[in-house]
């Protein structure tokens, strides 16, 4: 059984940080591209940030320079860091796993921008 288990979230001033993390089990992680997704309220679930299977990233423009996403494969997990946070990106986040035509979402961590 796979699961993706996404912790971090919180509520946080602007300008601040959170860093989100995700546990997957049941896939063999090394071989998965990793993405963080956001949906924020009456809006479209959008693409945050992507770390390939290789290591290489990419990054929506609305978070480059302030995200960063990074994977530990020893630990099955992968990181958000969320640098100088703005109360746009108030949202849920979640987890995905992608293998070829394979995906699987976490259920998702909530992140409040507010002061």
């Amino acid at each position: 059984q796979v699961r993706l288990v996404e912790s971090g979230g919180g509520l946080v001033q602007p300008g601040g940080s959170l860093r989100l993390s995700c546990a997957a089990s049941g896939i063999i992680f090394s071989t998965h591209a990793m993405y963080w997704y956001r949906q924020a309220p009456g809006k479209e679930r959008e693409s945050v940030a992507v770390i390939t299977s290789s290591g290489l990233t990419s990054y929506s423009d609305s978070v480059k320079g302030r995200f960063t996403i990074s994977r530990d494969n020893a630990k099955n997990t992968v990181y958000l860091q969320m640098n100088s946070l703005k109360p746009e990106d108030t949202a849920v986040y979640y987890c995905n796993a992608r293998y070829f035509s394979r995906y699987y979402w976490g259920q998702g961590t909530q992140v409040t921008v507010s002061s």
